[in-house]
């Protein structure tokens, strides 16, 4: 009798796989499209009826807080170890990285880091190298299985974290239910499915035009960017490329100007005892040698 998660989590066969093709198609739809038609669908009702203040607090609200659970749980903590919490902010931060729709959260980092192990190159899920639409949004539909094994081993021996991942479409449900509670079908409709929309949109941008468009102030093995704009709507991960040249660090702004709300509220965390062992950049001697020359980092801007 198995009486470990950790074991259990280990042993299993892929969520995707056991789920097949076609199953998976089915939870892309209801957890990834069906947001994205609501959303037209808000639109189509603007032009006659205004958002009223309750469900633009909603969204704004719960958007800033599943946001968070992404580039805060999944991402810097989940994907890089960029600091060290107690079980109560880990639980948080990746409940409401659930809520957002995105995915359960060991898929997710096992993603992750396959992209930066492979990223732009042959084995990348989600280069623009191999397409603007697969980097944006296709590999989501026809990529293959996340090697959570492999990527993810000790996220699999986490009780909390596999509980997490393998009970995702409860919070995500959660995500729908407290908005329609709050404000009804308009609660659900701004605060459920158009800000999950709006959210998954902002991480599709980063992984593709995060990849094209924008700044290259270090020399990377692939095309990520500086982005100013997806740093400001992704809350800090839209400085892309200072990410991929430093990926454990926990803050991915590295000047002034270069705003990063998620390293922000780490550093809040961190001052309030909630997280510790943050990782912080280099010395400044690492950081200088990974520098592109002036002259190639303006010509990229």
């Amino acid at each position: 009798m198995i009486d470990s998660a950790g074991t259990a989590a280990a042993s299993l066969i892929p969520w995707r796989a056991r789920l097949g093709r076609a199953g998976y198609r089915v939870l892309v739809v209801i957890t990834v499209i069906v947001p994205i038609l609501v959303t037209f669908f808000a639109m189509w009702r603007l032009w006659g009826e205004m958002i009223g203040w309750t469900e633009l607090a909603l969204f704004l609200g719960l958007y800033v807080a599943t946001g968070f659970g992404i580039t805060i749980g999944f991402h810097r903590y989940l994907s890089h170890a960029s600091f060290e919490c107690g079980q109560g902010v880990k639980a948080t931060l990746l409940i409401l990285g659930s809520m957002s729709g995105q995915g359960r959260c060991i898929e997710w980092a096992a993603h992750h880091r396959k992209h930066h192990a492979h990223s732009d190159r042959e084995g990348d899920p989600h280069s623009p190298l191999d397409g603007f639409i697969h980097a944006y949004f296709g590999w989501i539909l026809g990529g293959s299985p996340a090697d959570r094994e492999r990527y993810c081993k000790r996220m699999l021996e986490d009780r909390l974290i596999v509980f997490i991942d393998r009970t995702m479409p409860i919070w995500v449900l959660l995500g729908l239910a407290i908005p329609f509670y709050v404000a009804g079908w308009d609660g659900l409709l701004w605060g459920g499915f158009v800000r999950m929309a709006f959210f998954s949109q902002i991480t599709y941008s980063v992984n593709s035009f995060g990849h094209m468009f924008g700044s290259r102030p270090f020399e990377t093995r692939d095309e990520s960017r500086n982005n100013w704009v997806l740093a400001v709507l992704g809350f800090g991960d839209g400085w892309h490329n200072n990410h991929h040249a430093f990926p454990a660090m926990a803050s991915h702004g590295m000047r002034r100007r270069e705003i990063d709300p998620s390293g922000l509220v780490i550093r809040l965390l961190e001052a309030l005892g909630l997280v510790w062992n943050v990782k912080s950049l280099p010395p400044e001697p690492v950081v200088e040698r990974r520098r592109r020359s002036p002259v190639l980092a303006e010509a990229d801007r």
